[in-house]
């Protein structure tokens, strides 16, 4: 007898739906056999599914048996077809008689003993479940709070084989998982750190809140202990609160990647990723055989801080550069090309020379002139151009260090940032981009016509520091950043003059 039951598989974040499809044929010689393009972990899971099925109190057939995963043709990895698989084992061999196997996803893994074990991607099961129109899915217990955000969808959460058997034939009603969004929500943007901490620096401060306003990316050049890992770890203070969809696309690469903190069903802050300079590429960027996100894709509408940004190899730098501009990143294999969406705030940190005290008014610099050229040479131009804000921190004096009072704080600074941000909203309404580091070269020009004054004090600019025609793009779109802060509606030199001076490193680098 045939028994089909559904699930997914994964390629890239995107969940594939995939028919488990058991046939055990009652004669012949005892052996079992699983087809379909699967990977060493689902070979394997027949003998954990052996195991669970005996150790649940059923029998695995003694006939041959063949599970074949539809569509053929997709690589099937890990252990996510375990608990269909069973099932369908159990149903084919006519075991139990099921009722609601077709109006259910299944997906989990298997102990020996029959219990239910989490497993990566559910959420992106979850929501293919609910575009094809099933009733619900039905997930391990650990699994079931993250598949329950989505709405209109029936999570069923099983701790056992047992349990699965039961409720598939209609002989053991299980509650369906609910979570509060909201709930889930108000205890997630709590922070330990303010900027209020920070002592001096408020042109840095200034600088960060135009990179949180309009999306921009961001690189702090100063010599060591000039607080530049201090402003940075602050910056997701100011950020703007996830949304629920952006919310739910930063979960469902969390959840593919194995890493979604326990107990927490939806990310509700934007996420940071900080990295060592002795990352790897694929570290970085994502791969392996079967492609699975790297950090650029885990920072996905958040923020990654790069901290000795110089120290970093050029090879690995150089791969940033195509996911800043397209806010995706592609990997190409032979069997395939994955898209993972990597729409990140690059933050980062460098010192101006290998001893770091080149632009430090007290402390006497020991490098030479060629090896603070090699030392800045490290970044190339090309990426730079591709930084839209760079500000120098300088260090801070003794009595900025032990004054009493208190600098700018987050709360002040986030308040600007969604003046600006809801501006945003409201003027691209209608368009793909959601912030003004990402406009186009069409809304460019809509959004940031010049006066003839304003035109004479950007060619004098570009003239003077010899930028690119990106580099020219970036000014316009800080500048635009900065109107919306002060609820302008057109440029002005003002708000044209400060876009340019944090172009100025230009020259330098």
């Amino acid at each position: 007898m045939t028994a089909r039951l559904h699930s997914a598989s994964f390629y890239g974040i995107e969940a594939v739906p995939t028919e488990v499809e058991v046939d055990v044929a009652h004669g012949g010689f005892a052996s079992a056999a699983i087809v379909g393009l699967p990977d060493a972990a689902v070979k394997e899971s027949l003998e954990r599914v052996r195991s669970a099925i005996e150790n649940s109190g059923y029998q695995f057939p003694r006939y041959r048996t063949v599970v074949n995963l539809a569509p053929a043709d997709v690589k099937k990895v890990g252990p996510v077809f375990d608990l269909p698989i069973a099932l369908g084992i159990i149903f084919a061999d006519d075991q139990v008689v099921p009722e609601l196997y077709a109006e259910y996803l299944v997906t989990g893994e298997l102990a020996l003993d029959g219990r239910t074990r989490s497993v990566k991607g559910v959420l992106s099961a979850a929501l293919v479940a609910k575009e094809l129109g099933f009733r619900g899915i039905l997930v391990p217990v650990e699994n079931a709070a993250e598949a329950a955000v989505v709405d209109g969808l029936q999570v069923i959460p099983v701790a056992s084989l047992t349990e699965a058997v039961g409720f598939i034939s209609g002989q053991l009603p299980i509650e369906m998982k609910r979570i509060d969004l909201d709930e889930a929500f108000a205890h997630a943007r709590q922070y330990d750190v303010d900027f209020a901490d920070v002592r001096g620096q408020e042109h840095v401060k200034r600088a960060l809140v135009v990179a949180a306003a309009g999306g921009h990316n961001v690189l702090m050049i100063g010599p060591p202990g000039a607080g530049k890992t201090m402003l940075a770890k602050r910056l997701p203070t100011v950020l703007p609160p996830l949304s629920l969809s952006e919310s739910l696309e930063t979960t469902r690469i969390y959840s593919i990647a194995g890493i979604l903190p326990a107990n927490t069903p939806l990310l509700g802050v934007r996420p940071v990723r900080a990295l060592h300079h002795s990352a790897s590429g694929p570290a970085l960027v994502g791969g392996g055989a079967y492609p699975h996100p790297g950090e650029i894709s885990l920072a996905h509408h958040g923020v990654l801080f790069l901290d000795e940004f110089a120290e970093f190899p050029r090879t690995i730098l150089e791969t940033l550069r195509q996911p800043i501009e397209d806010g995706c990143v592609t990997i190409a294999r032979a069997n395939g090309t994955v898209r993972f969406p990597a729409e990140f705030m690059l933050v980062a940190a460098m010192n101006p020379c290998p001893c770091g005290y080149f632009t430090d008014p007290k402390r006497a610099c020991k490098c030479s002139p060629p090896q603070i050229e090699r030392y800045l040479a490290r970044i190339s131009g090309p990426l730079i151009d591709r930084i839209d804000i760079h500000i120098e921190v300088p260090a801070v004096t003794f009595d900025e260090l032990r004054s009493s009072r208190n600098g700018r704080g987050s709360d002040a600074m986030l308040a600007e940032v969604l003046t600006a941000r809801e501006r945003q909203a409201s003027r691209f309404a209608q368009e793909k981009t959601s912030v003004n580091a990402r406009m186009s070269t069409r809304q460019l020009r809509a959004q940031c016509k010049l006066s003839p004054s304003c035109e004479t004090l950007l060619k004098h600019a570009l003239t003077e520091l010899g930028l690119s025609a990106r580099a020219h793009d970036k000014v316009l779109r800080i500048a635009r950043t900065i109107a919306d802060i002060a609820q302008a509606d057109d440029l002005s030199e003002e708000h044209l003059s400060e876009a340019i001076h944090y172009r100025r490193l230009d020259r330098s680098l």
